[in-house]
């Protein structure tokens, strides 16, 4: 019988959870599900002094948001947890007794100065800083000797020497490292704690993890990792490193690139659909040339081999141009309750929303859904529905005001316009068209007059559902206020 394909994402809570962490999640969910697997959420929590609940539910609730469920683990349980390292460190003392027995670790009594020290010496000799092996070779007097001068040991791995690593790699191929550059690395802290690369093999071995799909910066891990699985006889996952993700400078990508937390985007108002489409192709190319994917799409196409090696750019432009199909598709009562934040951050909305004015508003950000990338983009937007108070917005506004036929068509627009009851789109556009017809102009002698009359503006959203939105009264208040600056 087939093995069944496992995967898990194990982040750190140690902060709002980064755009990057989810790209990774997708992959592996994406595999998952191709694959027919099962994806795992295990949360490394062993950095006590930066790891937080508050941090951990971040990042189940923007996987949540993101529609990439977990099959087993945190929340969900299933036979191989606990699923946060805390709770699992009796398991790894017994894994480290085992390491300790067969002498594949030591204790290390080094202190901190001397290690800064050895390190120190090895760099000003031109060398990379690894550990000497000054304990590697204690007798039991000795440690006892440190245990009695009060000195609290680590457990160090005993690194193999002269020694090949190589592994296949689902991106990269194959990959080698010389376990002379490793050094013998600590496992289990003087706190008894253990170290990430120690808790994470003995997780996914646990766990029957058959896939580690994750980050390019974890490739130098991986052979300290294989080393801990063969001393431990424990079966070696495939490994797939997914490359970086670099800003458009292509430097790492970090916060002076803009947003990078899923929490971020998620108040913006960018769609779940349009980050999880621009996630997918950061990094993985989809056979043909097509760019806006469903998940079911994606799960269908997507495979580890058409996942690159070199960097992936994280483009805002691109994010911006595939959200802003899934913007245009929504309903406008989601993207008005996504977008009221922002509105009444700048002062649009001040009072609390009756239903009349509610319904309005949805009315209006569906007007503005096909201007925007994102929900608070509303805000440059909206101005020409809410505010009465208004300019030419340019020179060249004012001047088509000058135009010898504008009085006329002005003029007749504002008495068909108020003899208009109610006033609604179809009847609007009879108006316009009318006025057109009767006066023999080309249909931009009518339309941009009205327009600037009514927005001090050139262009914008359709005359004939913006009219009927600002009403019949402000409408022609806006006519009398602008006409009396030309």
């Amino acid at each position: 019988m087939e093995q069944e394909l496992r995967v898990r994402f194990a982040p750190s809570p140690t902060g709002p959870f980064h755009i990057g962490g989810a790209r990774s999640a997708l992959f592996n969910w994406l595999l998952a599900r191709k694959e027919g697997g099962k994806l795992i959420l295990r949360i490394e929590d062993t950095d006590l002094e930066r790891s937080t609940r508050e941090s951990e539910e971040n990042i189940k609730a923007s996987l949540r948001w993101l529609g990439l469920e977990w099959d087993e683990g945190i929340d969900v349980g299933g036979e191989y947890g606990p699923y946060r390292q805390t709770e699992r460190l009796d398991l790894y003392r017994q894994y480290t007794d085992k390491l300790l027995t067969s002498g594949h670790a030591y204790y290390c009594y080094c202190s901190e100065a001397e290690l800064d020290a050895d390190r120190q010496e090895q760099m000003n000799q031109g060398e990379t800083p690894r550990y000497t092996g000054r304990c590697r070779n204690l007798s039991q007097a000795d440690c006892d000797r440190f245990s009695a001068d009060g000195r609290k040991p680590t457990v160090r791995f005993r690194v193999p020497e002269n020694q090949q690593i190589v592994f296949k790699d689902l991106v990269r191929d194959t990959v080698s490292f010389d376990s002379n550059g490793v050094g013998d690395f600590v496992v289990v802290k003087s706190d008894g704690i253990p170290v990430y690369n120690y808790a994470v093999v003995l997780d996914d071995a646990l766990m029957k993890i058959t896939h580690v799909i994750r980050a390019e910066e974890h490739l130098s891990n991986t052979p300290r990792q294989i080393l801990i699985y063969q001393a431990l006889g424990l079966p070696l996952p495939q490994f797939g490193h997914i490359s970086l993700i670099l800003g458009k400078d292509r430097t790492k990508m970090s916060k002076r690139h803009g947003a990078t937390s899923v929490e971020q985007y998620k108040k913006l108002g960018y769609l779940p659909e349009g980050i999880v489409n621009f996630l997918a192709l950061l990094g993985w190319a989809p056979p043909g040339e097509q760019e806006i994917f469903s998940a079911a799409e994606l799960i269908e196409q997507f495979s580890m081999e058409r996942v690159a090696k070199n960097p992936a750019v994280f483009d805002v432009d691109k994010l911006n141009y595939i959200n802003a199909h899934y913007i245009k598709q929504a309903d406008p009562a989601l993207i008005t309750e996504l977008a009221l934040p922002h509105l009444q951050e700048s002062g649009y909305i001040k009072e609390q929303l009756t239903p009349e004015k509610k319904e309005w508003l949805i009315k209006v950000v569906a007007e503005l859904q096909g201007y925007i990338s994102y929900a608070a983009q509303i805000t440059d937007h909206i101005d020409v529905f809410i505010n009465d108070d208004f300019d030419f917005e340019s020179e060249e506004a004012h001047e088509i005001m000058k135009d010898t036929d504008v009085p006329q068509v002005i003029e007749v627009f504002k008495a068909r316009l108020a003899a208009l009851d109610p006033v609604e789109p179809a009847a609007v556009q009879a108006i316009l068209k009318g006025i057109t017809k009767e006066l023999k102009l080309g249909g931009k002698k009518v339309y941009m007059p009205v327009r600037i009359a009514i927005t001090g503006k050139m262009h914008g959203p359709e005359l004939i559902n913006l009219i009927p939105l600002i009403g019949k009264e402000r409408t022609l208040a806006r006519i009398a206020s602008l006409l009396a600056k030309v």
